[in-house]
């Protein structure tokens, strides 16, 4: 059974489905998702297993599982001060969409053109970008100092634009987690044919994150702060950012 492959194959259908219900379980269980970001993480997953590669889908569960677990850092805290999202940390389908979204049309394109292996990096950038936000937003609201990024003034926790040490700090370390289980993709799905590629590209995506998390912050501070954008709208836009970024590299 061929389960290195991507696209419409046996094997990776089976991972795929299986990796699917255990995602959909955990969600479940630990409340990470409402129900209806349940039934969207279940549809846009299958998406990317099936179409790109079930090794994705790792790389997009590592995503979620992490985030949530910067969501409920310290989140009474951040519920006492008003910096939470929901009451119970979990997320709802209008966030699985604005970070989900893009990954899961780059799983398309893969599929279409049959190009898994550029698929891997466009789509390990869109997922990067979204971790790397998350983590700015969920860690750095907790920092005291916190500066709006057009303007460098002393600005509130949690205002759109706003940017603290801390939560630059957490925005590296979420752009490199992803860069990190792009490359055990990689890994996997090349068996280990060419370490640099893997070691260089994986590196851009961490950074690539970091980047897309700069954009988002300018576009918040910009454009959500006045009503023009919303906060899913500031998130594909900045998460769209990073694929182009790594498109226009690999076709350098």
């Amino acid at each position: 059974m061929d389960v290195l492959s991507g696209g419409l194959n046996e094997g990776n259908i089976l991972v795929t489905s299986l990796i699917i219900v255990a995602l959909l379980f955990a969600s479940s269980k630990a409340k990470i998702l409402d129900k209806a970001g349940i039934i969207a993480a279940g549809v846009l997953g299958t998406l990317v297993g099936i179409l790109g590669h079930w090794t994705w889908l790792v790389v997009l569960l590592g995503f979620l599982l992490t985030s949530h677990k910067a969501t409920k850092w310290r989140f009474d805290e951040k519920k006492e001060k008003g910096l939470s999202e929901s009451d119970d940390g979990h997320r709802g389908w209008g966030n699985v969409l604005a970070n989900g979204g893009m990954p899961a049309l780059v799983a398309i394109y893969a599929f279409y053109t049959g190009d898994w292996a550029n698929g891997l990096w466009l789509f390990s950038a869109a997922v990067a970008v979204a971790s790397s936000d998350t983590f700015a937003s969920e860690i750095g609201c907790m920092d005291d100092d916190v500066r709006m990024i057009t303007t460098f003034k002393k600005c509130e926790p949690g205002i759109n634009g706003g940017y603290s040490i801390l939560g630059q700090e957490a925005a590296l370390a979420g752009g490199y987690i992803i860069g990190t289980l792009a490359f055990i993709s990689f890994m996997i799905t090349s068996q280990g044919s060419d370490l640099v590629v893997g070691l260089k590209y994986s590196m851009l995506v961490g950074f690539i994150g970091f980047f897309g998390c700069q954009v988002d912050s300018y576009l918040g501070a910009i454009f959500e702060n006045r009503g023009y954008l919303t906060k899913g709208g500031v998130n594909a836009l900045a998460i769209t950012s990073g694929v182009a970024v790594m498109w226009f590299i690999l076709n350098m």
